[in-house]
């Protein structure tokens, strides 16, 4: 259970929740079965908020994992907006181009195979929304191509920015320490970055939104 909201909120938020397809369903059965880390119920409804408020053509997405958030924003996007979405795992591609198919929505996905490290510095054009996922060690480095990469006026949105409340935290379990403190630094780069009018909400595991004003 997450340490950033008491359980019973968690539960009382959640009851609101729309009953969901089958696919979605299965996807979030299978993460758990698997420990494959997708948004959160809270998180994912805030993230596909975000998507019908600003209306992005184009969507960038840093880590696809199982396309669990791929097909939730692909859903709430215009019918001539398009995400790109990278994953390096292979297992992951794999069931992701599964998922995508069952999804129905291949014409608005594209899916970029490989290492976004190497990816971002190679990309031309500009993004409306971008959403940064990946591994945490990277996130300086990915957190720089993205605000390269976002439009002016557009929006960052980060997970996991709050890392099972460690961040917060004076004990840390000595398997958490290292991305804990990965993720410290990045939160003080993410919220002193000039360019960015930027928060950090205590939803899921701590979500990050920036909107780009320079």
């Amino acid at each position: 259970m997450s340490r950033i909201i008491l359980s019973s909120q968690e539960k009382y938020l959640n009851s609101f929740e729309k009953k969901k397809d089958s696919l979605l369903k299965s996807m979030e059965e299978f993460a758990e079965e698997n420990n494959v880390p997708i948004l959160s119920n809270l998180s994912a409804n805030l993230l596909e908020q975000l998507i019908i408020m600003n209306k992005p053509q184009r969507v960038l997405e840093i880590g696809t994992a199982i396309g669990y958030s791929t097909i939730r924003i692909a859903r709430k996007l215009g019918r001539k907006a398009i995400i790109y979405t990278i994953e390096k795992s292979t297992d992951n591609i794999a069931i992701a181009k599964e998922n995508f198919k069952k999804s129905g929505l291949e014409n608005r996905i594209k899916l970029i195979e490989g290492d976004a490290l190497r990816i971002l510095p190679q990309l031309q054009k500009k993004y409306d929304f971008i959403f940064l996922d990946a591994d945490k060690e990277d996130y300086k480095r990915l957190f720089d191509y993205s605000m390269v990469l976002l439009k002016k006026g557009g929006i960052i949105f980060v997970d996991n920015l709050l890392w099972h409340g460690y961040v917060a935290a004076n004990k840390i379990p000595t398997k958490y320490k290292r991305s804990t403190n990965f993720i410290r630094d990045f939160n003080r780069i993410f919220m002193n970055q000039p360019s960015l009018s930027s928060t950090i909400l205590p939803v899921g595991d701590g979500i990050g939104i920036g909107v780009k004003v320079l």
